[in-house]
């Protein structure tokens, strides 16, 4: 962002916000509250800062032939809603079919990683991390479904503290082939045998 806010810009806009909820940002209590927010800031939208592409860049090609279904379930998500600044939890599930290729498995987590670590829709997120394993990899197919509770619904509004979202991208073969999709979401709802 060009014209991104100095860091004493961000400060002196905690300490409004806090005057504003009806707070005086000098009390004891809340002295140093504007830098602590400033700092985790930094962390839940540091995926503004990372390339995912550059993360799915190193590949292998020794993978003797292996043409089958990669998936990583079960990967804590961590972002939040464009529309009121607060969390969406959940987790997600990312599979893949390599096409003469695979990428180290960690990588498809830091993928979820950089993209939650945004402001945006769940909807938006997913399509933006399918879209780029897809484009990067160039599988035969790409998965994801997250499932994620918004607390702009669980802790304002309308208050319905046990709904979640699920949503879904699927792309090449989990989007042709009706025993590909069904096999992708038997394996990540599967439980665990360990």
């Amino acid at each position: 962002m060009p014209n991104k806010p100095s860091k004493e810009e961000a400060l002196k806009a905690v300490r409004t916000l806090i005057s504003w909820a009806g707070d005086d940002p000098d009390r004891e209590g809340l002295i140093e509250t504007p830098d602590r927010v400033v700092r985790s800031y930094n962390e839940f939208f540091s995926g503004y800062s990372e390339d995912p592409e550059k993360v799915l860049g190193k590949t292998f090609e020794e993978v003797e032939g292996y043409d089958e279904v990669v998936i990583v379930r079960n990967i804590r998500v961590e972002s939040h809603c464009e529309h009121h600044m607060v969390p969406i939890v959940g987790v997600a599930h990312v599979g893949y079919i390599p096409n003469k290729r695979v990428v180290g498995i960690s990588k498809l987590a830091r993928v979820v990683d950089i993209f939650g670590k945004r402001l945006q829709t769940q909807e938006t997120m997913t399509a933006l991390i399918a879209d780029t394993i897809n484009r990067v990899l160039e599988p035969k197919g790409v998965a994801v479904v997250i499932d994620a509770n918004h607390e702009c619904m669980s802790t304002r509004g309308i208050h319905k503290t046990e709904s979640s979202t699920i949503t879904s991208r699927m792309l090449g073969s989990f989007r042709d082939n009706i025993e590909t999709r069904a096999e992708f979401m038997n394996l990540i709802n599967s439980p665990k045998n360990f």
